[in-house]
């Protein structure tokens, strides 16, 4: 298309990204679990009809740059109709881990094939598995819950009422699945009505046209971002605590090397995949590169699928950062996922000093627990713990927040005991967990719950052995700290563990601080 108009584009984009916000609105206010209705752990996005990323809502990060997988998982079915949506979770055709479940739906113009795709991906509270909450310390992914390959949940409008049926067989809380899952078909339906309006107004020709000067004006913005990084390779390393079946300190290694315009992300010399669930496939990597390279750019750059055209990302199969079936990659979404930013800019760092922070927490600390309410109901209840920011070079790391590769809110206390047999003892910043330095980082957070009824809790979290670095001379922030309360005596817990607790047990999780940025000027 010719006679791209810049002020038509910018309304155009507006347009896109108003649509996928919307979408994460309906899902967020029909869901049913709280963490889908509270924390928003859900991620929208618009793709063309070649399955690239045109648009997407400010939502999970982890999420929207691995969702393209799960789109061209869903192009792989010839079959597709008006009025279909796919329905997938399997990490190793497009997803990342199995509490993660994606809705895709084409969208047609009267032509045999999609235009465009809608999608969206919300973690699901349980999924079936070992464990409640689907986040067990795994060994390999038949244990970890029900594992969906791209399947019709809706054919030409309708429900597959027996597919349902299968998948809420298979999990724990069926009522609270099956609310959560019509919620993702009310988003997606409320995209297509946006985008259906938008096509009606401007022609189909004119809409798809704009679509992919987006695209290649995410390019060239790009472009400049990494033109702007000085030539050179720069690496960096890391490691995660352990796998949480015996094998510790795992090497997370990265080089960037720059020429021009042209950026090349390489993780090919990460630690071979491990036993545990610290497992990432590739789709998590290219989330993190995604990420963090989107960080760079300035913020009228849309994040889409042009945005990547410059660099080029490399990893091994068989390794952390791009394992094998049938590896076991519970962890590896939530926690690998964050190290792999840390080590990415840790290495950029190197380029750009005065640009890039101190290590945030580096961990989403995630806790489940599941069990039987008192009146005998089955729960599942999941949620990650906000830790500190890095300190930067524009200032202090902030303190209690959810960091780089998710972007979801805390649970409210009043939802949480309402929904739960749980008790909040606790919930407070941990006052001097930041690292020092010129700009400090932000402070972990202490939450400490007491269980109302016998259940049996997960924990998988990071920066339990390791401490969060910091840069230009600041200093690390402290490590997490996990422990359990017991008739007033305190259990130092592993970093990942799941054990059996009492009523009236209590459990305190006290999260990393952010690592300091800067030599201080005392």
């Amino acid at each position: 298309m010719k006679n791209i108009d810049p002020i038509r584009l910018e309304v155009l984009k507006n347009r896109f990204a108003s649509l996928t916000e919307e979408m994460g609105a309906a899902l967020m206010r029909t869901a049913f679990s709280p963490n889908i209705k509270e924390r928003r752990d859900f991620s929208c996005a618009l793709f063309d009809r070649e399955g690239e990323m045109v648009a997407q809502a400010a939502h999970i990060p982890v999420h929207l740059g691995s969702m393209p997988l799960s789109v061209a998982a869903a192009l792989g079915r010839a079959d597709l109709a008006p009025g279909d949506m796919v329905l997938l979770n399997d990490p190793y055709r497009g997803g990342t881990h199995l509490p993660d479940v994606t809705l895709v739906t084409p969208v047609f113009f009267g032509e045999e094939r999609p235009a465009f795709y809608l999608a969206n991906r919300a973690h699901h509270a349980d999924v079936g598995g070992m464990t409640a909450g689907s986040l067990p310390l795994s060994t390999e992914i038949f244990q970890e819950g029900l594992r969906i390959p791209p399947v019709k949940i809706v054919r030409c409008g309708k429900i597959d009422r027996e597919l349902l049926a299968m998948v809420l067989a298979n999990v724990r809380t069926p009522v609270e699945r099956e609310g959560d899952l019509t919620a993702q078909i009310a988003a997606n339906r409320t995209g297509e009505r946006r985008l259906r309006e938008i096509v009606e107004g401007c022609g189909l020709e004119e809409t798809e046209g704009y679509c992919r000067a987006l695209l290649d004006y995410g390019a060239r913005m790009m472009e400049e971002v990494v033109a702007a990084i000085p030539d050179g390779s720069y690496a960096f390393e890391d490691l995660l605590d352990d796998d949480g079946a015996g094998l510790e300190n795992i090497p997370v290694r990265c080089t960037v090397t720059i020429r021009g315009k042209e950026a090349v992300v390489d993780f090919s010399k990460c630690a071979p995949q491990v036993p545990g669930c610290l497992n990432a496939v590739r789709a998590i990597t290219l989330s993190a590169v995604f990420y963090v390279f989107r960080l760079l750019a300035p913020e009228e750059v849309p994040g889409n699928a042009g945005c990547m055209r410059p660099i080029g990302v490399r990893t091994k199969p068989g390794t952390v950062a791009d394992c094998t079936f049938p590896a076991a990659v519970a962890g590896g979404n939530v926690e690998t996922s964050q190290r792999l930013v840390d080590v990415l800019l840790g290495a950029l760092a190197q380029a750009l000093p005065e640009r890039i922070p101190a290590a945030s927490c580096g961990s989403m600390n995630n806790l489940t627990v599941g069990g039987a309410a008192p009146g005998g109901e089955l729960f599942a209840y999941y949620e990650t713990v906000a830790g500190g920011a890095g300190g930067g070079p524009a200032g202090e790391g902030a303190s209690g927040i959810q960091t780089h590769m998710t972007n979801t809110l805390n649970t409210p206390v009043e939802a949480l005991e309402h929904a739960y047999p749980l008790r909040v003892r606790r919930y407070a910043l941990r006052v001097g967990s930041g690292g020092p330095g010129r700009h400090r980082g932000g402070d972990g957070v202490t939450k400490e719950i007491e269980l109302l009824a016998p259940a049996r809790i997960t924990l998988i979290g990071e920066r339990r052995r390791t401490a969060p670095y910091g840069l230009q001379g600041g200093g690390p922030g402290r490590k997490g700290r996990n422990c359990l309360i017991r008739d007033g005596r305190e259990r130092k817990l592993p970093g990942k563990c799941s054990i059996d607790v009492r009523a009236g047990d209590r459990l305190r999780v006290e999260t990393p601080g952010g690592g300091g940025w800067g030599v201080r000027e005392d």
